[in-house]
């Protein structure tokens, strides 16, 4: 007597079907086909195999009851994939870790987070007083070092730097001022003198100064100084300083 098995495979044979067609049609893993038609399913929960039985009788058009009484267990084992879905059994077992292990990889983590915490700190209050330090240097070229420079373009190859007499002007704030200094028709400082500050400028033929408050800053002109130009609050312009000495245009 055929095995319900090979009784379906039969019928599958003479509708002309190819188990890639079933597969296709009924979402049937092909090698559980296969064992189905074989009659050597194995190792499988009998819900499923009444499952997938029911679904290939339902394919071929016959009544399941017919088939899934006289199916019968197989004497061999063969094992196969239950569904696409399923995952396969990993293939190396993954060592246990123990608890102390794990608490070393926890102190390591936690060590290396602290260092590169401390190098970004460290890299930033760097970049920081970098970022101070270049203000404060601006500040004092442009109000200093760059002001205080001689275009030794008016002086001719043949002289000696040195030798030349220059025009130098020192201003001491005793309160805030705005002050305006040009050299040699160049504009070098016009900003607020601000109290207790004190700056000095250079020039070759002459100084032109304005002052918005002429009561509150002592000038020197060539290491001289000059008395008090206005009162306190006045505002002063065409200040002329040159070799001769210092006039103020009226």
């Amino acid at each position: 007597m055929e095995s319900a098995g090979a009784r379906l495979k039969k019928i599958r044979l003479e509708k002309g079907l190819s188990l890639e067609e079933v597969h296709k049609k009924t979402k049937i893993h092909l090698n559980i086909l296969r064992a189905i038609e074989e009659d050597s399913l194995i190792d499988f929960n009998p819900v499923y195999v009444k499952g997938f039985l029911k679904i290939y009788c339902k394919f071929l058009g016959v009544d399941s009851k017919d088939y899934i009484p006289a199916y019968k267990e197989p004497q061999s084992k063969v094992e196969y994939v239950l569904r696409f879905s399923q995952k396969p059994a990993p293939l190396f077992k993954t060592p246990s870790l123990k608890l102390s292990s794990l608490k070393a990889i926890r102190i390591k983590t936690k060590t290396i987070f602290t260092i590169i915490l401390i190098l970004v700190f460290v890299v930033v209050l760097f970049n920081l007083g970098k970022e101070v330090f270049l203000k404060r240097s601006f500040v004092s070229s442009r109000s200093g070092i760059a002001s205080s420079k001689i275009d030794k373009t008016q002086i001719t190859k043949t002289q000696d730097v040195s030798a030349v007499k220059i025009i130098r002007l020192d201003i001491r704030a005793k309160e805030n001022c705005f002050i305006q200094v040009k050299s040699d028709g160049r504009v070098v400082f016009q900003n607020i003198l601000r109290k207790g500050r004190a700056e000095s400028w250079q020039a070759m033929n002459k100084i032109e100064l304005s002052l918005g408050n002429a009561g509150v800053v002592e000038l020197e002109v060539n290491g001289k100084r000059i008395s008090a130009l206005g009162r306190r609050g006045q505002a002063l312009k065409n200040i002329l300083i040159t070799k001769e000495g210092l006039s103020i245009k009226r």
